[in-house]
């Protein structure tokens, strides 16, 4: 081989070797981002995984470890040294927590509310004389010891009897007494057992199905589902006007919170499974609850229910809220700090200092909403702005800060970017003193919902929504009130049938007295 032939070789395999080196770097170099983002998604699938098992099996309030409360409160301690401002006395507000948790520990047994039915045994001695001198024994004192039993319910056959009248001369026609009023026209549904059945699939949340069988075997007496189904429409339409008039009422206060969760129900159009419906929630904090059934989580209901609304709603981030107020110029949002602290909970593990720092200016915050509780509006608003925009600022600062050191789709950077993004919603409760800082008292009113669709699986047909919507809302509405619901709807289920509507209001149960007698 020739010198040029050597050289020419030369050349080939020096661009060949070249050319696989610049290959195996850009190999190394897509090895090295796929396995970065392989990391990444594995960390966040353990994230979700660690999320749902927190979920399904741990404690559904969001609460620290010991060691983190510990970390938390000496990272409080040098925030307060280095930030030198006011802050609320969340010192003594955790002192008045550990002399209440200790109180609760030292607590006693509760006597036995008077006004239970009290039925006394008396339990004599066998030996009434003495076996010594055989005098009878004499009275020095007694004991008493108490204890709480039940009579078990009993369903009973009510027979009315109207007696005919009328005069041998025939003129006069007969005279009976009216019908009393019934909770069904033509049906052998009594107040009582209407009442029972609707406390027990709604309040206790039983299942029709089960409702039959504690009939059948506890009461001797079939009661098919089905009957029990057409019985609780008439039911739901009689409450119906309470419901309509509590609407109205809410719309009138320029503040609701919103939130939605989803329910089965059984749709013959869909074969083999059970359908999606949902269940939205309205309510006044502290006042009355209305839900309306939906087969859709899109922006049609929530804006047909809202068409007539004017004020503020407090929501989570949900697009479709977010739309709604985009649309509606009427309506204004603000957003619930409750969802943003359960992410930098979520984040706690992989994070800790940044995501305890979070935790702790945000529980500092909830101490200015304890403190302002039981204040009147003016001073509940004056003591908000006065410590709570430091803190927010704060907050923000370090969340615009940290946001670039975090993945985006890392636990910590969902959190920060969620912060950052409803930002301004989250503070909105600052502008007035009806606001609360968070959505929690409509989910609250959420839970029961929750509960029965654990237990009776489905709503029903999708015609059938509506009617858990009305009783729903009025038991939400009693329970918010301290009302217990057995008594509003023994009451007013006999009222109602009667009743004028343009006198409905003193029914509702912000208005609704027991009876006397």
């Amino acid at each position: 081989m020739s010198h040029d032939e050597l050289f020419a070789e030369y050349e080939r395999l020096k661009a060949l070797a070249e050319r696989l080196q610049a290959e195996n770097a850009a190999l190394q170099q897509q090895i090295q981002s796929q396995k970065q983002d392989y990391e990444q998604r594995l960390a966040e699938a353990q994230a979700r995984i660690e999320e749902l098992c927190k979920q399904l099996f741990g404690p559904k309030a969001d609460r620290l470890t010991p060691e983190q409360e510990e970390q938390l409160k000496q990272l409080n301690q040098d925030l307060q040294d280095e930030a030198q401002r006011p802050a609320p006395a969340s010192d003594q507000i955790l002192q008045d927590e550990d002399r209440a948790s200790r109180r609760r520990r030292q607590r006693k047994r509760r006597p036995l509310p008077e006004h239970l039915e009290t039925e006394t045994v008396t339990i004599e001695p066998e030996v009434t004389l003495c076996p010594c001198c055989g005098k009878p024994l004499q009275k020095i004192g007694e004991e008493v010891s108490e204890e709480i039993d039940m009579i078990p319910a009993k369903l009973i056959r009510r027979r009315t009897v109207r007696p005919k009248y009328a005069c041998p001369c025939g003129q006069a026609g007969v005279n009976i007494a009216p019908m009393p009023t019934r909770l069904i026209p033509q049906s052998r549904l009594g107040f009582g057992l209407g009442v029972h059945i609707v406390l027990s699939r709604f309040d206790d949340h039983l299942s029709y199905y089960r409702l039959e069988q504690q009939f059948q075997e506890r009461h001797g007496i079939l009661i098919p589902r089905q009957q029990m189904v057409q019985w609780v429409e008439p039911i739901a339409e009689l409450l119906r006007p309470v419901y309509d008039r509590m609407w109205q009422k809410m719309l009138s206060g320029g503040y609701l919170q919103v939130d939605e969760t989803f329910v089965k129900v059984m749709d013959p159009d869909v074969k083999g499974k059970a359908a999606q419906g949902y269940l939205w929630f309205y309510a006044v904090p502290r006042g009355d609850v209305v839900l309306d059934f939906h087969r859709s989580r899109g922006l049609l209901p929530v804006q047909q229910r809202l068409k007539d609304f004017v004020g503020t709603i407090q929501t989570d981030a949900y697009e479709v809220y977010q739309s709604l107020e985009r649309k509606e110029s009427h309506i204004d949002r603000i957003g619930c700090l409750a969802h943003a602290r359960r992410r930098f909970y979520a984040a706690l593990k992989e994070n800790l200092p940044d995501s305890v720092w979070f935790i702790n200016q945000i529980c500092l915050l909830y101490k200015i909403e304890d403190h302002v509780r039981e204040l009147d509006a003016t001073e509940r608003q004056m003591f908000r702005q006065q410590n709570a925009p430091a803190i927010w600022e704060a907050l923000k600062s370090k969340a615009e800060e940290l946001k670039p050191k975090f993945l985006p789709k890392s636990t910590m950077g969902k959190a920060i970017s969620y912060f950052i993004d409803e930002y301004e919603a989250l503070k909105g409760y600052l502008r007035d003193a009806r606001f609360q800082i968070d959505n929690n008292l409509i989910e609250n009113a959420i839970r029961p919902t929750a509960v029965g669709r654990k237990r009776w699986l489905f709503i029903g047909h999708p015609a059938a929504g509506w009617r858990s919507a009305v009783i729903y809302s009025v038991l939400a509405s009693c329970r918010r009130r301290g009302i217990d619901p057995e008594d509003y709807l023994t009451d007013v289920l006999k009222r109602l049938p009667g009743h004028k509507i343009n006198q409905i209001d003193e029914l509702l149960p912000a208005n609704w007295k027991p009876p006397t007698s």
